[in-house]
C-alpha cells in the first residue's frame, strides 16, 4: 500500500521553516563522484538529470538502476508533495504496483554512506528498514530529521539517500508547488497528494 510506504516518512518529518531546525548551512551542489551514474528523467514538467551515487550507496543505487534499466519507472508519476517553496519533498515511483516493484533491498543508512538529506537529494521511501522497493522522494532544502540518528529512540535508521539532482531542480520545485487534492490521501497525508500527478515519461542512463 502507498500508505505503508509513506507512513514513517510522515511520522518523522514535520515541515517547519529551515531556520527552525538545528543544522549546518546547506551543502553546496555535490560534485560528480567518479562512481556516479548520470540518469535522465523525463517528466511532464521537464527533464531532470540525476547523479546516482553507486560508489557511496552501492545497494540502493544498484536497485534504482535496475528500475531504470528495466524501464520500470516509465509511466509512473510524482504523486505527493509536502512543504512549500524551497523546503519540502516530492514523492514518486512505482506506488507498490506488483507489476513494477522488485524485491525489497537492504537499508543503507546515511550514517553508513556519508550522504545526507540536503537540497536535491533522492532517497528511498520505506516502511521498516529493509522494506524499500520502487518509491523515492526528492528533497528541497536540508532535512536532518530524515538522516540516520543512532542516538534517537525507536527506528533511528532514517532514509537511504542514493542520488542528487544535478540539473532540473526547478522542475522539482514546480512539482512541489502543484495543486494538492483536498480529498486524496489518508490521515496526515490528506492534503499532500497532488491533484494531478506529474507523469514520469521515461528514466534512462544518460549518454
Amino acid at each position: 500500500m502507498i500508505r505503508q510506504l509513506v507512513l514513517i516518512l510522515s511520522a518523522l518529518l514535520s515541515i517547519v521553516p529551515a531556520s527552525a531546525q538545528t543544522s549546518p548551512p546547506p551543502s553546496p551542489d555535490p560534485a560528480p563522484h567518479p562512481a556516479d551514474v548520470r540518469v535522465l528523467m523525463q517528466t511532464e514538467q521537464g527533464p531532470v538529470v540525476l547523479a546516482v551515487h553507486s560508489g557511496k550507496a552501492p545497494v540502493t543505487a544498484a536497485n534504482f538502476l535496475k528500475y531504470v534499466d528495466q524501464k520500470r519507472l516509465d509511466g509512473t508519476a510524482f504523486y505527493r508533495g509536502v512543504g512549500a517553496a524551497d523546503y519540502g519533498f516530492v514523492q514518486g515511483g512505482a506506488q507498490n504496483d506488483p507489476k513494477r516493484i522488485l524485491p525489497p533491498i537492504a537499508h543503507e543508512p546515511t550514517s553508513q554512506t556519508g550522504l545526507v538529506h540536503d537540497d536535491g537529494a533522492l532517497s528511498m521511501a520505506r516502511y521498516a528498514p529493509g522494506s524499500a522497493t520502487g518509491d523515492f522522494f526528492v528533497v528541497l532544502g536540508r532535512m536532518p530529521s530524515m538522516d540516520a540518528n543512532p542516538d534517537a529512540p525507536g527506528d533511528n535508521q532514517g532514509f537511504a539517500v542514493f542520488a542528487h539532482v544535478v540539473e532540473g531542480l526547478d522542475v522539482i520545485k514546480a512539482i512541489l508547488a502543484a495543486p494538492k487534492s483536498s480529498t486524496k490521501g489518508e490521515g496526515v497525508m490528506k492534503g499532500q497528494m497532488l491533484e494531478t500527478p506529474v507523469r514520469i515519461i521515461s528514466v534512462r542512463r544518460a549518454p
